[in-house]
């Protein structure tokens, strides 16, 4: 611009090139001309929209407009408020009430003289507390509400800290003010103070309409046929859109929002600003778009969604008359940004420019009435369409300018309310871009937030180095934090008896304490010394069967002491134990021998019968051919910690049930682990309930008997029954016992009133974990209580987590020793802090994979890349997530599998089963929750053309082959 031109001519000359530039994008239709003012007054779009909300009596300040600004200087006050008066007087907006009339909302402009409006002065020279009296004086009238029928919907203050030092409070309500209109105020307060401190008469011009005007021309426009069009595009644009972007939340979601928020300063150093800029030449984009195309990349990663949609504002004033004036003009465009097709980041550049010119040609259509077309579903816990907003501001400063005074923000900002999930507002000043966040505190803690703030940082650094990389590859983790999930969270190594076998461990033991009880069943117990000499017969009778290293023996026997010495003594023999639990079908119990086609089968001549026609030697332990063994410990034969030790069915998705591969290595790491972890030892009475066909019984059965302890081993009838089970607790003086968390509530609800729960120590696994369990649990006695997570694949236990009693809901902890566990995105990459993965198990725990499935193994035991050494890790199907204070926290399934009271089902092999009786044709089984929260399997069967079957028989259908827990109802 000519240097040689005054400040006048500049203005003159910017204000027509504005004026220009908006004629030409505003929409093509009749001007805005004054209504009559006699007749209703109907509301804008916008305005009505927060009518509404604030109808529902909990938005609070959320809609306020403070302005905060620190006077330095001699302040003519007369002046001051003569100005603000004649801004009053200037704008019917802010003269204006919102009335309901015959059940409508209309606008009513009050005369000047009724507005209600002064400036309210107060005079805190000479206070010791001034500064702190201000400040509070500043929090309540930004808090302060408004009343929307009577006004007035603006208020000032001005506080007088000494002679030449005031603090000036402007507030309005946003149906009558926006943040462009907030530029129109302080300006045109510039020039009135300026003219009525000299003595001048007011400069400005007359407005050519008001704010009602708009209203009025809107409601008219929105029925013409352009406006038509952009409905459409934006109906077609936002079409099949998810309703929720799933960011990570630290805390619940409430059921209504609160809109209490916070800010945390956003600032980009002029190497990146410069970065962007050069980048956005390249490409044509502004850095609003650059910048839009980084945050939409950082919230698909954040939420796992490849479709985002992201609010932004835009100003409206597409008309030349409303630029000047005082009023809620904003409108909210939605663009949605697609990551499924993996575009580069030049692509998603390309993408963001196209759908934000797109959104400017059809920015006219108010966005209510977008989510009128849309209907999305409605919910007061989120806004509609979006829940992240993204706004770009020009250069930061009041734009006020008094003569003969410093102006400049207050210190003290006022409370933020947040309007929506997170809001991003960013701008460029003096060569950086700065900005903020606003965020929903209900939602997010500051740290969080911090650390996305990082990985906005992160991409748009990429993008200026390389804008040729798929979005989906760009690294979000700085180097520490993906140190943190990778190795000071994912693993702790500790020393562990390498070189043993379980069931060298408790030889170990029996020699130590011979004496002691190792196992008591109702009126029965054997000691350590006993257990052993009689498992070793049974090893030395199953070593003349050719039992080894890495022979399968089948188990099938009653729970009792019998039972405990069978499986010792396999192992003793060198071989693997796999159980076989005598209350499952006889043809499920069949098809587990066969498939793991055992050396030798240990059972009892009662159950014998169940497996008449197999040939495999069979050993009965109450048929005395072994009893008269050597009672010394077996020769070694080469076993190795290598080995295996057990083999144990699970749910298999295809109906067949598969067997996991666990070596002795495995094992004892676990062993020697919980152990240490819990102190275990002779003192404690270990609590064996678990059917042995589930791996919650294995350290049941092993951590008791390696360290010295006595199991107290339940019937099965007891092991059923909650009562039961809580007496034989207590008056066996138990101290460490495992429960899933729906029999635990059982087993509580269970007690006779007033007795305690004897256990130091009280294990969870099996299924989520509920806060007031824990509680309950602790307020029963129990010392504590520790959440357990694991698969079969992994050992039992892969992590662990003592619960407190804050209400939060437990977390299933760190990995526990020699174990590695990591939350992994769907590139097999760590995924943030929060951010939701899959969980995969690394480590000493991980099995040798899934008997005679060389396939399935492959599959989901797949290399560890961050180990190295040949090492594997086990793809779990679960999704957790890392908290900010390093535990894990397990979010649910990748897939179809569930979890019913503990046990671990794949619907596939139930609705397998189904599809094999005659009359059906397909079959579907899923899980539903009933009122009380307790879990169930639900079949629905079509059946063949023309067959009919009964509930009660395909009940008996699956009864025939599968265990009670995975008959659904």
């Amino acid at each position: 611009m000519n240097p040689t031109l005054s400040n006048a001519e500049r203005e003159r000359i910017l204000k027509m090139a504005r004026a220009a530039r908006l004629e030409r994008s505003a929409p093509k239709g009749s001007p805005i001309v004054p209504v009559e003012r006699g007749g209703r007054l109907a509301l804008s779009f916008a305005q009505q929209r927060l009518w509404f909300l604030e109808q529902l009596g909990e938005m609070g300040s959320t809609y306020h407009v403070p302005e905060q600004l620190r006077l330095r200087g001699a302040l003519d006050r007369p002046a001051l408020a003569r100005a603000l008066e004649r801004i009053v007087a200037r704008h019917e907006s802010l003269r204006t009430v919102l009335l309901l009339v015959n059940g409508e909302p209309e606008q009513r402009i009050l005369p000047v003289e009724e507005s209600g409006f002064a400036l309210v002065e107060h005079d805190l020279r000479g206070q010791p507390t001034a500064e702190a009296h201000a400040e509070r004086l500043a929090d309540r009238e930004a808090e302060a509400p408004f009343d929307l029928e009577r006004g007035p919907l603006v208020r000032a203050r001005l506080v007088r800290l000494a002679d030449d030092d005031h603090l000036l409070l402007v507030t309005m309500h946003h149906v009558v003010a926006d943040g462009w209109s907030m530029g129109v105020f302080n300006r045109e307060l510039s020039a009135l103070y300026t003219a009525f401190s000299q003595g001048q008469p007011d400069p400005l011009p007359p407005l050519p309409v008001q704010y009602a005007d708009f209203a009025a021309w809107q409601r008219q426009w929105a029925e013409g046929e352009v406006l038509d069009a952009q409905a459409a595009y934006w109906t077609q644009t936002l079409a099949g859109a998810p309703e929720l972007l799933e960011l990570p939340t630290d805390h619940p979601r409430p059921a209504r929002q609160d809109h209490a928020g916070a800010t945390l300063p956003v600032e980009l150093s002029r190497e990146l600003t410069a970065g962007l800029t050069a980048l956005g030449h390249r490409h044509g984009t502004t850095l609003y778009m650059t910048l839009l195309a980084g945050w939409a990349t950082v919230l698909a990663r954040l939420s796992g969604q490849d479709d985002v949609l992201v609010g932004t504002p835009w100003a409206n004033r597409t008309r030349p008359e409303v630029e000047e004036l005082i009023g809620f003009f904003v409108n909210t465009l939605v663009l949605r940004v697609d990551l499924s097709v993996r575009p580069t980041l030049a692509g998603l550049l390309a993408q963001v420019k196209a759908r934000a010119l797109e959104g400017q040609r059809n920015q006219d259509i108010p966005f209510e009435q977008v989510v009128e077309r849309l209907r999305p579903a409605r919910s007061l816990a989120y806004s509609p369409l979006f829940q992240v907003m993204f706004a770009w501001e020009g250069a930061a400063g009041s734009g006020l300018a008094l003569p003969g005074l410093s102006v400049a923000p207050a210190a003290a900002a006022p409370r933020v309310s947040a309007k929506f999930d997170l809001l991003l507002t960013l701008g460029e000043n003096h060569g950086r871009i700065t900005g903020d966040v606003e965020y929903a505190t209900s939602l997010f803690e500051r740290a969080t937030v911090e650390r996305w703030v990082g990985y906005l940082r992160r991409v748009l650094d990429e993008m200026v180095a390389d804008d040729t990389q798929p979005v989906d590859r760009v690294e979000l983790l700085p180097a520490q934090e993906r140190a943190r999930v990778l190795e000071e969270w994912s693993h702790v190594e500790a020393e562990v008896p390498a070189d043993q076998c379980i069931h060298e461990l408790f030889e170990a033991q029996a020699e130590r304490t011979p004496g002691a009880v190792a196992v008591a069943f109702e009126d029965e117990s054997l000691t350590y010394g006993e257990l052993n000499a009689r498992a070793n017969r049974l090893a030395h009778h199953l070593r003349g069967l050719s039992v080894g290293p890495d022979a399968r023996v089948a188990v099938c026997v009653e729970r009792g002491p019998e039972m405990v010495i069978a499986l010792l003594a396999i192992l003793k023999a060198g071989g693997a134990y796999v159980p076989l639990d005598p209350a499952y079908p006889a043809d499920r119990l069949r098809t587990m021998l066969e498939d793991s086609a055992p050396a030798a089968l240990v059972t009892q001549s009662s159950l014998a019968g169940t497996f008449a026609g197999i040939d495999v030697p069979v050993v009965e332990l109450d048929v005395p051919t072994w009893a008269e063994g050597p009672e010394t410990n077996p020769a070694p034969v080469g076993l190795t910690p290598g080995h295996l030790a057990y083999i144990i069915y699970t749910s298999g998705s295809t109906g067949r049930p598969k067997g996991v591969m666990v070596e002795h290595r495995s094992l004892v790491n676990h062993t020697a682990w919980q152990a240490a972890a819990f102190a275990i030892g002779a003192g404690d009475t270990v609590l064996q309930r678990t059917s042995v066909s589930f791996d919650a019984s294995v350290w049941e059965l092993w951590t008791p008997l390696a360290t010295g302890a006595r199991m107290l081993l339940l019937s099965s009838d007891a092991a059923k029954d909650p009562e039961a089970m809580g007496r034989v607790m207590a008056e066996g003086g138990v101290t460490v016992a495992q429960f899933v968390p729906t029999l635990l509530q059982a087993m509580l609800g269970a007690r006779p009133a007033g007795s305690a729960l004897p256990c130091r120590i009280l294990f969870c696994g099996g299924e989520p974990l509920p806060a007031a369990l824990v509680q309950e649990a602790r307020a029963a006695g129990a010392g504590e209580v520790v959440n357990l997570y694991g698969p079969t694949e992994a050992t039992i236990d892969s992590t662990s987590h003592v619960c407190g009693v804050d209400g939060r809901a437990p977390a299933i902890g760190r990995p526990i020793a020699n174990a590695r566990v990591y939350v992994l995105d769907a590139r097999g990459e760590p995924a943030p802090v929060g951010v939701a993965g899959e969980l995969y198990v690394g480590g000493a725990g991980v099995a040798r994979g899934y008997l005679g499935r060389a396939g399935l193994t492959a599959e989901r035991f797949v290399p560890d890349p961050f180990a190295g050494d040949g090492a594997r890790m086990y793809r779990t199907g679960d999704l957790g997530r890392w908290r900010a204070d390093g535990t894990l926290e397990f979010l649910g399934r990748t897939d179809f599998q569930v979890k019913v009271r503990g046990f671990r089902i794949e619907p596939g092999e139930i609705e397998a089963r189904l599809a094999e009786h005659a009359s059906v044709r397909e079959a579907v089984v899923v899980a539903r929750e009933d009122t009380s929260g307790d879990r169930r399997l639900v079949a629905y069967v079509v059946g063949e053309a023309g067959a009919e079957v009964s509930a009660a028989e395909l009940r008996a259908h699956l009864s025939g082959g599968m265990p009670e827990y995975m008959v659904p109802g």
